[in-house]
């Protein structure tokens, strides 16, 4: 059957079996093109464009694929780039669930009103929030990105998703004083699951990130953790 999500979804990668992608649940990964922000420390730049390049994968092949780990697999996530650039997610999204999976989005909540349509069709979510809003811009290279992250987040919390926040911890951020006040501002709206991630910089969108040294998240970390559920993830 050709369906919207066939014809158009525009596909640059996919993972069949992840432990990590979505906590708790055997999943695949499809990382869709495009994203309207161009972060320093991204580690999937080749995604970056809307458009994609020669060698998409057929959204057709991943459901062929996904037919045979019925009662395998639990749930599919959907990654990329940022993945509700795609006007075709809405219909990938009700066909992984007509399949009998989970649904979990990857996002970095750059569009607040398409997120919000999306949570009728979604069980988890993993939104990025990068920094304070005012620091957005440093780091995503787009004025006024703080205030959409930081608008799809409230309206996570408000909806009551299942919800991992977690942040990168790149260069500016990595001092105990700026995480704990990030930390102390996302905890008092609401987020009880948060992660801090480390950075890759060896295919980092910015080149000036190559050759920088890995930072330990845990040597930054504030003496208090104001989170129920808390975890740092090593690269």
């Amino acid at each position: 059957m050709i369906t919207t999500a066939s014809r158009f979804l525009r596909i640059g990668g996919f993972t069949p079996l992840t432990t990590t992608d979505y906590p708790g649940e055997l999943a695949a990964v499809v990382f869709c093109h495009g994203c309207p922000w161009r972060c320093s420390y991204c580690h999937n730049s080749h995604l970056l464009s809307p458009i994609g390049h020669a060698n998409l994968i057929r959204w057709d092949r991943i459901l062929t694929f996904l037919d045979t780990r019925r009662g395998l697999l639990d749930g599919v996530v959907f990654s990329g780039g940022e993945p509700t650039v795609q006007q075709a997610l809405p219909d990938a999204l009700n066909t992984v669930r007509a399949c009998g999976f989970k649904t979990g989005l990857h996002t970095s909540g750059a569009y607040p009103q398409r997120l919000q349509h999306l949570l009728p069709l979604l069980d988890w979510v993993g939104l990025d929030i990068k920094a304070l809003p005012d620091d957005y811009p440093m780091i995503t290279g787009v004025s006024n990105s703080g205030t959409k992250a930081w608008q799809s987040l409230s309206l996570l919390l408000k909806h009551g998703i299942n919800l991992e926040v977690r942040t990168t911890l790149m260069p500016g951020l990595d001092n105990q004083t700026y995480l704990e006040r990030l930390m102390q501002r996302l905890a008092a709206i609401g987020v009880k699951n948060y992660v801090l991630q480390q950075c890759q910089f060896k295919h980092a969108y910015s080149q000036k990130l190559h050759n920088q040294t890995l930072v330990d998240p845990n040597a930054c970390l504030p003496s208090n953790i104001p989170f129920e559920h808390f975890q740092v993830r090593l690269v």
